[in-house]
Parts: structure tokens; C-alpha cells; sequence
């Protein structure tokens, strides 16, 4: 019975202030990566304009001039994120491509983005979504844009293998990219098929395209110009 009546100092003067839980004090570096993933999440979930900064600040557990401190307001935070998200779409597409052959390029290449889709899912709608913000550091459009110039080289040497006119493969590159993203757009919701097949057809699309391809195409309709 010792046991259950005994106390400590602690408990005694428990009961004459109440106990304060100490909060482990977080370096300026972890901070900003904390309020980068809830603003990541909080964007994905309701948008930029559906965001405050009162909420960022009070899912982080901080006043709202520590946002303002590391970012200089919401504009500022949503700039980043996109910023980084749009690094990191493109690294992963970018790395992808090792392989020799282009039809295999063209699966690695589905497979990169719908990866991305897949593993960072919250990214992956901010970037879809029109910039707000006039001054961002890029767009959806931009991002294509630029994972389309990554493939002009491959295109343009197998258009000039096959007789074709190389100046056309940045055309060609932005309607294969293209094609793919909006793919993933759709994806993105509905999750079906399983992602090897949507990638198989895509590739199935985009490489028979290719593979009929003819030199000088032209139109069967009324409309010339």
C-alpha cells in the first residue's frame, strides 16, 4: 500500500500549478519543410484561393508571422511548393530516359509521369490547377513544355532516320507529351486500368502513330488553310 500512496515533488506541485507539455523547439530549416508539406497538402485539398495563411499557421501550430517570415505570405509559400514539385515531375521523367531503342523511350517516358502521379498525388494536382498567381515560377503548361524539349533530340534523330524533316520534332514532341498528360489528368481519378496497361496503350497510340507516319501528310477535307 506504500506504493499506491506514495508521491513525488512533481505530483505535489502538480496540484498547485497546472503541468505545461514542452514542445520541442524546431530548427528554421525543419520548419520551413513542416509548413511546405502542410501548404503542399492544404493547396492539393482546396486550392490556392481556398487556403488561408490562418490555416496554414494553425495546422503547423505557429502565430501567422512565422509564415510571413519564411515565405512572405501565401503567394510566397504556393510559389515554392509548385517550384518544387515542378523538379521533381521533371527529374523523374528526365532520368527515365536510358533506354536505346525509342519505342522503349516512349514507355519509360508514360511510365515516369504516371509514376508521379501516382507517388505524389497532391503535387501532381497543384500543377494541373491555373496558377493564381501571375509571378509563379511555372506553369502545367511550362512543366510540358519542358519535359517536351527532353525528347526533341530522340524524335529528331529518328525522324531524320526515316527520312523525315527534323525541324518537325518539337511539334511532334509537345503532341506526344501532351497526350500523355492529359492522360494522367484522367487517371488521376479514376485509377483505371491498372498503370502498366495505360501505359502500354499509350505507347501503343503514340508508336504506331509515329510508325505510319507519313512524310508529307495531308488533308482529305474541304478546309486547305
Amino acid at each position: 500500500m506504500i506504493d499506491a500512496v506514495a508521491t513525488d515533488s512533481s505530483s505535489t506541485e502538480s496540484n498547485d500549478k497546472p503541468r505545461r507539455t514542452r514542445r520541442t523547439r524546431m530548427t528554421g530549416a525543419e520548419r520551413r519543410a513542416q509548413l511546405l508539406e502542410i501548404g503542399r497538402t492544404l493547396f492539393a485539398a482546396k486550392g490556392f484561393e481556398g487556403t488561408s495563411v490562418e490555416e496554414i499557421a494553425a495546422k503547423a501550430g505557429v502565430s501567422k508571422p512565422v509564415v510571413y517570415e519564411h515565405f512572405g505570405g501565401k503567394e510566397g509559400l504556393y510559389a515554392v511548393v509548385v517550384d518544387r514539385e515542378m523538379r521533381r515531375l521533371l527529374d523523374m521523367v528526365t532520368s527515365s530516359l536510358t533506354a536505346g531503342h525509342p519505342r522503349e523511350l516512349c514507355e519509360q517516358a508514360a511510365f515516369a509521369l504516371l509514376d508521379y502521379i501516382e507517388e505524389y498525388t497532391d503535387g501532381f494536382r497543384i500543377l494541373v490547377r491555373d496558377s493564381p498567381i501571375p509571378q509563379s515560377t511555372g506553369s502545367f503548361a511550362s512543366l510540358i513544355s519542358d519535359i517536351a524539349t527532353q525528347v526533341e533530340d530522340i524524335l529528331g534523330r529518328e525522324f531524320k532516320s526515316r527520312g523525315f524533316d527534323p525541324k518537325l520534332a518539337p511539334l511532334y514532341a509537345q503532341a506526344l507529351v501532351g497526350m500523355v498528360a492529359l492522360t494522367g489528368q484522367w487517371w488521376l481519378d479514376v485509377r483505371r486500368p491498372k498503370k502498366a496497361e495505360v501505359a502500354a496503350h499509350l505507347v501503343n497510340l503514340a508508336w504506331h502513330g509515329l510508325d505510319g507516319l507519313e512524310a508529307k501528310p495531308h488533308l482529305i477535307g474541304r478546309r486547305k488553310s
